[in-house]
Protein backbone atom coordinates (compact mmCIF):
# COMPACT_ATOMS: atom_id res chain seq x y z
CA UNK A 1 0.00 0.00 0.00
CA UNK A 2 1.19 3.53 -0.82
CA UNK A 3 2.17 5.47 2.28
CA UNK A 4 0.32 8.68 3.10
CA UNK A 5 3.26 10.90 2.21
CA UNK A 6 3.39 9.38 -1.27
CA UNK A 7 -0.27 9.88 -2.14
CA UNK A 8 -0.78 11.82 -5.35
CA UNK A 9 -4.53 12.31 -4.88
CA UNK A 10 -5.37 15.60 -3.18
CA UNK A 11 -7.42 15.29 0.00
CA UNK A 12 -10.18 17.90 0.37
CA UNK A 13 -12.02 18.09 3.69
CA UNK A 14 -15.81 17.89 3.32
CA UNK A 15 -17.87 19.66 5.97
CA UNK A 16 -19.41 22.88 7.23
CA UNK A 17 -18.46 22.99 10.90
CA UNK A 18 -16.07 25.93 11.33
CA UNK A 19 -14.08 24.34 14.16
CA UNK A 20 -13.73 21.10 12.22
CA UNK A 21 -12.70 22.95 9.07
CA UNK A 22 -10.03 24.86 10.97
CA UNK A 23 -8.79 21.59 12.49
CA UNK A 24 -8.34 20.21 8.97
CA UNK A 25 -6.81 23.48 7.73
CA UNK A 26 -4.00 22.94 10.24
CA UNK A 27 -3.08 19.71 8.43
CA UNK A 28 -0.75 20.39 5.48
CA UNK A 29 -1.98 17.34 3.59
CA UNK A 30 -5.52 18.75 3.43
CA UNK A 31 -5.32 20.68 0.16
CA UNK A 32 -8.85 22.11 -0.09
CA UNK A 33 -12.42 22.13 1.16
CA UNK A 34 -15.93 21.41 -0.05
CA UNK A 35 -19.31 22.02 1.52
CA UNK A 36 -22.96 21.98 0.48
CA UNK A 37 -26.37 23.22 1.72
CA UNK A 38 -27.13 19.91 3.45
CA UNK A 39 -23.92 20.00 5.49
CA UNK A 40 -24.47 23.66 6.31
CA UNK A 41 -28.04 23.10 7.48
CA UNK A 42 -26.90 20.13 9.57
CA UNK A 43 -24.59 22.34 11.66
CA UNK A 44 -27.15 25.13 11.98
CA UNK A 45 -25.89 27.68 9.43
CA UNK A 46 -28.68 30.23 8.85
CA UNK A 47 -26.92 32.97 6.87
CA UNK A 48 -25.30 31.34 3.85
CA UNK A 49 -23.19 34.25 2.63
CA UNK A 50 -22.08 35.34 6.10
CA UNK A 51 -20.92 31.80 6.86
CA UNK A 52 -19.04 31.51 3.56
CA UNK A 53 -17.27 34.84 3.98
CA UNK A 54 -16.38 34.00 7.57
CA UNK A 55 -14.78 30.74 6.42
CA UNK A 56 -12.95 32.49 3.60
CA UNK A 57 -11.57 34.95 6.12
CA UNK A 58 -9.86 32.16 8.06
CA UNK A 59 -9.15 29.82 5.14
CA UNK A 60 -8.05 32.28 2.44
CA UNK A 61 -5.50 30.27 0.50
CA UNK A 62 -6.91 26.84 -0.38
CA UNK A 63 -9.56 25.80 -2.91
CA UNK A 64 -13.07 25.78 -1.50
CA UNK A 65 -16.42 25.06 -3.14
CA UNK A 66 -19.78 26.62 -2.27
CA UNK A 67 -22.97 25.36 -3.89
CA UNK A 68 -25.92 27.16 -5.40
CA UNK A 69 -29.25 26.20 -3.83
CA UNK A 70 -31.78 27.30 -6.44
CA UNK A 71 -33.79 24.96 -8.66
CA UNK A 72 -34.58 27.47 -11.41
CA UNK A 73 -31.64 27.89 -13.78
CA UNK A 74 -31.93 31.67 -14.02
CA UNK A 75 -31.73 31.98 -10.24
CA UNK A 76 -29.02 29.34 -10.17
CA UNK A 77 -26.98 31.48 -12.57
CA UNK A 78 -27.52 34.61 -10.45
CA UNK A 79 -26.35 32.79 -7.32
CA UNK A 80 -23.36 31.30 -9.14
CA UNK A 81 -22.16 34.68 -10.33
CA UNK A 82 -22.47 36.09 -6.82
CA UNK A 83 -20.62 33.19 -5.20
CA UNK A 84 -17.85 33.49 -7.77
CA UNK A 85 -17.06 37.02 -6.51
CA UNK A 86 -16.28 35.82 -2.99
CA UNK A 87 -12.65 34.89 -3.62
CA UNK A 88 -10.08 33.72 -6.15
CA UNK A 89 -9.94 30.22 -4.65
CA UNK A 90 -13.72 29.73 -4.76
CA UNK A 91 -15.36 27.23 -7.10
CA UNK A 92 -19.12 27.33 -7.64
CA UNK A 93 -20.88 24.01 -7.20
CA UNK A 94 -23.61 23.38 -9.77
CA UNK A 95 -25.70 20.19 -9.57
CA UNK A 96 -25.78 18.19 -12.79
CA UNK A 97 -29.58 18.56 -12.97
CA UNK A 98 -32.30 20.39 -11.10
CA UNK A 99 -35.03 18.53 -9.18
CA UNK A 100 -37.09 18.22 -12.38
CA UNK A 101 -34.28 16.17 -13.97
CA UNK A 102 -33.56 19.05 -16.37
CA UNK A 103 -29.90 19.16 -17.38
CA UNK A 104 -27.69 21.92 -16.01
CA UNK A 105 -25.24 21.45 -18.89
CA UNK A 106 -26.27 24.63 -20.79
CA UNK A 107 -25.64 26.69 -17.64
CA UNK A 108 -22.40 24.83 -16.91
CA UNK A 109 -21.18 25.53 -20.44
CA UNK A 110 -22.11 29.21 -20.25
CA UNK A 111 -20.46 29.85 -16.88
CA UNK A 112 -17.33 27.83 -17.66
CA UNK A 113 -16.74 29.48 -21.01
CA UNK A 114 -17.15 32.88 -19.33
CA UNK A 115 -14.34 32.06 -16.93
CA UNK A 116 -16.17 31.02 -13.75
CA UNK A 117 -14.50 28.15 -11.88
CA UNK A 118 -17.00 25.37 -11.27
CA UNK A 119 -17.52 22.16 -9.36
CA UNK A 120 -20.20 20.16 -11.15
CA UNK A 121 -21.69 17.93 -8.50
CA UNK A 122 -24.12 15.06 -7.76
CA UNK A 123 -22.88 13.03 -10.73
CA UNK A 124 -23.30 9.25 -10.92
CA UNK A 125 -22.90 8.15 -14.55
CA UNK A 126 -20.35 8.22 -17.35
CA UNK A 127 -22.89 9.96 -19.58
CA UNK A 128 -23.00 12.84 -17.11
CA UNK A 129 -19.21 12.94 -16.94
CA UNK A 130 -18.91 13.06 -20.72
CA UNK A 131 -21.51 15.82 -20.97
CA UNK A 132 -19.54 17.96 -18.52
CA UNK A 133 -16.22 17.30 -20.26
CA UNK A 134 -17.72 18.41 -23.56
CA UNK A 135 -19.30 21.52 -21.99
CA UNK A 136 -16.28 22.86 -20.10
CA UNK A 137 -13.45 21.94 -22.47
CA UNK A 138 -11.36 25.05 -23.00
CA UNK A 139 -13.16 26.92 -20.23
CA UNK A 140 -12.34 27.80 -16.65
CA UNK A 141 -10.99 25.22 -14.17
CA UNK A 142 -13.68 22.71 -13.30
CA UNK A 143 -13.99 19.92 -10.76
CA UNK A 144 -16.07 16.95 -11.90
CA UNK A 145 -17.59 15.49 -8.75
CA UNK A 146 -18.71 11.85 -9.06
CA UNK A 147 -20.40 10.38 -5.98
CA UNK A 148 -18.50 7.11 -5.88
CA UNK A 149 -19.60 6.40 -2.31
CA UNK A 150 -23.27 6.61 -3.15
CA UNK A 151 -22.69 4.47 -6.22
CA UNK A 152 -21.15 1.88 -3.88
CA UNK A 153 -24.22 2.14 -1.64
CA UNK A 154 -26.25 0.65 -4.51
CA UNK A 155 -24.06 -2.49 -4.53
CA UNK A 156 -22.08 -1.39 -7.58
CA UNK A 157 -18.29 -1.25 -7.55
CA UNK A 158 -17.45 2.41 -8.32
CA UNK A 159 -13.80 1.82 -9.23
CA UNK A 160 -14.39 1.01 -12.94
CA UNK A 161 -16.65 4.05 -13.24
CA UNK A 162 -14.06 6.30 -11.64
CA UNK A 163 -11.17 4.84 -13.67
CA UNK A 164 -13.06 5.45 -16.91
CA UNK A 165 -13.92 8.97 -15.74
CA UNK A 166 -10.19 9.67 -15.28
CA UNK A 167 -9.69 8.71 -18.93
CA UNK A 168 -12.60 10.84 -20.16
CA UNK A 169 -11.31 13.94 -18.34
CA UNK A 170 -8.03 13.82 -20.25
CA UNK A 171 -9.89 15.41 -23.16
CA UNK A 172 -10.37 18.53 -21.03
CA UNK A 173 -7.09 19.46 -19.26
CA UNK A 174 -8.91 22.15 -17.26
CA UNK A 175 -10.84 19.48 -15.34
CA UNK A 176 -10.06 17.45 -12.23
CA UNK A 177 -12.02 14.43 -11.06
CA UNK A 178 -13.36 14.37 -7.50
CA UNK A 179 -14.07 11.02 -5.82
CA UNK A 180 -17.00 12.24 -3.71
CA UNK A 181 -18.77 10.71 -0.70
CA UNK A 182 -16.14 8.10 0.25
CA UNK A 183 -17.28 5.57 2.81
CA UNK A 184 -13.94 4.36 4.20
CA UNK A 185 -10.25 5.19 4.33
CA UNK A 186 -9.50 2.57 1.67
CA UNK A 187 -11.26 4.79 -0.87
CA UNK A 188 -8.40 7.32 -0.63
CA UNK A 189 -5.95 4.68 -1.80
CA UNK A 190 -8.32 3.42 -4.49
CA UNK A 191 -8.69 6.96 -5.81
CA UNK A 192 -4.93 7.42 -5.77
CA UNK A 193 -4.31 4.16 -7.62
CA UNK A 194 -6.55 5.05 -10.57
CA UNK A 195 -5.16 8.57 -10.92
CA UNK A 196 -8.15 10.47 -9.54
CA UNK A 197 -7.00 14.02 -8.78
CA UNK A 198 -9.12 14.82 -5.69
CA UNK A 199 -11.09 12.99 -3.01
CA UNK A 200 -13.44 14.79 -0.63
CA UNK A 201 -13.22 13.26 2.84
CA UNK A 202 -15.09 13.89 6.07
CA UNK A 203 -13.09 14.61 9.21
CA UNK A 204 -13.84 11.24 10.81
CA UNK A 205 -12.26 9.41 7.86
CA UNK A 206 -9.30 11.80 7.68
CA UNK A 207 -8.54 11.04 11.32
CA UNK A 208 -8.18 7.36 10.45
CA UNK A 209 -5.04 8.14 8.45
CA UNK A 210 -3.10 7.49 11.66
CA UNK A 211 -4.03 3.81 11.23
CA UNK A 212 -2.27 3.45 7.88
CA UNK A 213 0.46 0.82 8.15
CA UNK A 214 -0.67 -0.30 11.62
CA UNK A 215 0.39 -3.83 12.59
CA UNK A 216 -2.72 -5.98 12.24
CA UNK A 217 -1.71 -8.37 15.02
CA UNK A 218 -1.47 -5.41 17.38
CA UNK A 219 -4.79 -4.08 16.10
CA UNK A 220 -6.37 -7.48 16.75
CA UNK A 221 -5.11 -7.48 20.32
CA UNK A 222 -6.37 -3.93 20.89
CA UNK A 223 -9.80 -5.01 19.69
CA UNK A 224 -9.83 -8.01 22.03
CA UNK A 225 -8.86 -5.73 24.92
CA UNK A 226 -11.64 -3.30 24.01
CA UNK A 227 -14.26 -6.05 24.17
CA UNK A 228 -12.83 -7.33 27.47
CA UNK A 229 -12.63 -3.89 29.08
CA UNK A 230 -16.16 -2.97 28.06
CA UNK A 231 -17.55 -6.28 29.33
CA UNK A 232 -15.73 -5.76 32.63
CA UNK A 233 -16.87 -2.13 32.95
CA UNK A 234 -20.47 -3.20 32.37
CA UNK A 235 -20.13 -5.81 35.17
CA UNK A 236 -21.86 -8.45 33.05
CA UNK A 237 -22.54 -11.80 34.74
CA UNK A 238 -23.69 -15.19 33.48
Amino acid sequence: MTTVDRLKVQIFADGADKAGMLEMYAKPFVKGFTTNPTLMRKVGVTDYEAFAKDILGVIPDRPISFEVFADDFAEMERQARRIATWGKHVSVKIPITNTKRESAIPLVRKLSQEGIALNVTAMFTLEQVQDVVDAVKGGAPCYVSVFAGRVADTGMDPVPLMAESVKRLKAAPNTELIWASPRELLNIFQADEIGCQVITVTNDIIKKLSLVGKNLDDYSLETVKMFYDDGKAAAYKL
